[in-house]
């Protein structure tokens, strides 16, 4: 044939389908369905296709979906029972899962649209879920430590109603791979048959990782791969490693007790610091109020006794006093007033504290001899104030021990009562 012929062919064959879809937008036909195909994984399907967009124009499409055994459309004089699987749906797929197909038969799988009441064609095509179902990769793995190895339990991939996949697929086994987490090298592979295997040949106290892949031959089917299971081997425990091992927990130990001690000894000083404070008594002080030299207790009370030893050396110093003492001539002396006896003595007697500190004055047992003497004494007093030294020199007026002075009137001889003392204070 000719370029010619073969030109107007092609134009021919264009105007036709531009007539078509131009037909179906008026309403005159619609077209069918495009690009039928299945989207499987073991036993879940749905069926899925494409339809040309505005191809309705302005009104709604919805498609209708039908299935049949494959056999039973070789009975032409039976009429075949088509299943309606999605009937007057919006979407562009339809999930079959739920019927149930079993997977070893063949089926025709039949969509077609319809806008406005007009429908499309059936568009056709057959499925076969042994050849053509996906194979799901192990629905779990779980890894477990063997010594230095690692066990390997795989759980087989299920169907839509949780059962094992290896009742469709009987010669289902898997591909495992398994490496050193640390290292750039090759993995290495393992075939097995069972849902459990031991990797051999690995490291002590060493990480490793496994994915697991499905795989059936006779369709040539291949799952995706797990995502990887990571886990370290074990192994015997050098005996040094659990010496350190206690060691460390002993220390461990040992600080908590430690650290709890003295956080209970810390608190109850804090507490006895702010309950019941305690003032510190000057070093003066302790040296004569205290038991003992390194003793914060006080010194009790003694008995009158003792109290008399400690208050031997205590020196009472009194205001100065001036003591004057007035002694007459000789003469006078020797020939004792009128009035007196030959006989009377003077008795020496000081002024009490109780009385006036002011008067200086004695009494005597005579009436008014005694009147006459004074004024005889208060006359000699003028013309002896030198004597007064001599005095001031036998007593220090700054200090004066009450003892010596107790005991030096004692030893003074007694005068008689009658006569006057020429002694002020």
């Amino acid at each position: 044939m000719s370029a010619a012929p073969r030109h107007g062919l092609a134009l021919l064959h264009g105007l036709l389908l531009l007539f078509f879809f131009c037909g179906g937008a008026d309403g005159s036909e619609v077209p069918p369905p495009q690009n039928v195909i299945t989207k499987t994984l073991n036993t879940n399907y749905t069926l899925s296709w494409d339809w040309p967009p505005g191809a309705a124009g302005t009104h709604a499409v919805t498609f209708t979906t039908q299935y049949v055994p494959r056999y039973q459309l070789k009975f032409k004089k039976k009429k075949t029972n088509w299943i309606t699987a999605c009937n007057q749906t919006s979407h562009r797929s339809c999930d079959l899962t739920r019927f149930n197909l079993h997977y070893l038969g063949i089926f025709v799988l039949q969509v077609r649209a319809t806008v406005d009441g007009q429908h499309s064609e059936w568009a056709q095509t057959e499925f076969c879920p042994d050849k053509e179902a996906a194979l799901g990769p192990p629905s779990n793995v779980t890894l477990a430590p063997a010594g230095s190895d690692l066990d390997v339990v795989v759980t087989d991939p299920l169907t839509s109603n949780n059962t094992s996949m290896r009742e469709h697929v009987p010669n289902l086994y898997y591909h495992v791979q398994y490496w050193e987490r640390q290292a750039d090298g090759q993995a290495k592979r393992l075939r097995i048959n069972t849902t459990m295997v031991t990797l051999p040949g690995l490291k002590a106290w060493t990480w490793y990782c496994v994915r697991v892949q499905s795989r059936d031959d006779f369709y040539s089917k291949t799952s995706d791969f797990t995502v990887p299971h990571c886990m370290q081997t074990e192994g015997s425990i050098p005996w040094w490693n659990i010496f350190l091992y206690f060691l460390g927990s002993l220390l461990f130990f040992f600080l908590i007790v430690l650290g709890t001690i003295y956080g209970l000894f810390r608190c109850c000083k804090t507490m006895k610091d702010v309950l019941n404070p305690s003032d510190q008594m000057p070093s003066h002080l302790k040296k004569y109020l205290c038991s003992s030299p390194g003793s914060d207790i006080p010194r009790l009370l003694t008995p009158d006794s003792e109290s008399e030893l400690l208050c031997e050396g205590v020196t009472i110093c009194p205001p100065p006093t001036v003591l004057e003492i007035h002694i007459p001539p000789a003469e006078e002396l020797a020939a004792p007033p009128s009035g007196l006896e030959p006989n009377s003595s003077v008795r020496h007697s000081r002024q009490d504290s109780s009385s006036s500190g002011d008067s200086g004055v004695y009494s005597s047992g005579g009436g008014s001899s005694s009147s006459s003497a004074l004024k005889h004494l208060s006359a000699v007093r003028h013309n002896h104030m030198g004597s007064d030294d001599i005095f001031k020199g036998l007593l220090d007026p700054e200090r004066v021990n009450l003892r010596e002075m107790t005991a030096h009137l004692k030893s003074q001889p007694e005068v008689a009562d009658e006569g006057v003392v020429d002694v002020c204070v």
